[in-house]
C-alpha cells in the first residue's frame, strides 16, 4: 500500500459476463499482476493467449459437486479477507500457504435473465442461484481497506487505469465496494421474489 493506493499483485477472476473481460486482464497481466480464475472464465482468458493460474491449482482442491463447490475454500476466503497490517493475520496465512487476493473480479450468475425464460424450470432456476460468487464480493467489499472487488464491465478501464499507475485509491475501493454490496442486495431480492412466487403462489 502506497500512500491510499492499494498495489494490485495478484487478482481473482471469475465473471459470468464476459462483456470487456479480455482486453481488461491483458492489462493486468501487462501491469504485473497474477490472474487467477476458475472454469469457463479460465477457459476464456486462456484461449485469447491471457496467463492464468486455476484456482484448484491454488487452493490445491478441485471443483467438485458439477462446480458447486469451488472458491469456498479457506485460501481463497483468507486471501481475501486477511487484514494486512495483522500480525497475527499475516502470520496465521504464512502458515496456511495463503497467498493475499488484492483484487476480486466477480459478476454473479444471471439469475434474472435465468428466470426470464418462459420455459423455466425451479431446478433450473435453483442451480442459477450462484453462492461462491456472492460470499467472494462480500468478503472483498467488507475488506475494501486492502482489497478492490469489480462487479462491473464498466469499471474496467477506470480500474486498470489505477493499477497501471500504481494501484487502487481508497475513493475508487470505497465506491467499488458500496457497488458491491447493491449487486449482492439485488441479486438475493430477485431470488427472493422468484422463490415467493414459486413456492406460494395459489396458498
Amino acid at each position: 500500500m502506497a500512500g491510499d493506493r492499494v498495489s494490485v499483485k495478484r487478482a481473482l477472476v471469475s465473471v459470468s459476463d464476459k462483456a470487456g473481460l479480455v482486453p481488461f486482464v491483458r492489462r493486468l497481466a501487462a501491469a504485473g499482476v497474477e490472474v487467477l480464475s476458475t472454469g469457463g472464465t479460465a477457459s476464456a482468458l486462456r484461449e485469447a493467449g491471457v496467463a492464468v493460474t486455476a484456482v484448484e491449482s491454488y487452493t490445491g482442491h478441485p471443483e467438485i459437486m458439477d462446480g458447486r463447490v469451488k472458491t469456498l475454500h479457506p485460501r481463497v476466503h483468507g486471501a481475501i479477507l486477511a487484514v494486512r497490517d495483522n500480525e497475527q493475520h499475516m502470520r496465521q496465512a504464512r502458515e496456511h500457504g495463503i497467498v493475499p487476493i488484492d483484487m476480486v473480479v466477480v459478476n454473479l450468475y444471471p439469475f434474472e435473465k435465468t428466470v426470464a425464460k418462459p420455459d423455466v424450470t425451479l431446478a433450473e432456476a435453483i442451480e442459477n442461484i450462484d453462492i461462491g460468487g456472492p460470499a467472494m464480493v462480500r468478503s472483498a467489499a467488507k475488506n475494501h481497506r486492502y482489497v478492490a472487488i469489480v462487479v462491473d464491465p464498466g469499471d474496467y478501464a477506470a480500474v486498470a487505469s489505477e493499477v497501471e499507475a500504481g494501484g487502487l485509491t481508497q475513493a475508487t475501493r470505497e465506491r467499488l465496494a458500496v457497488k458491491a454490496y447493491r449487486h449482492t442486495a439485488k441479486y438475493d431480492t430477485a431470488i427472493a421474489a422468484y422463490l415467493a412466487k414459486a413456492y406460494h403462489a395459489g396458498r
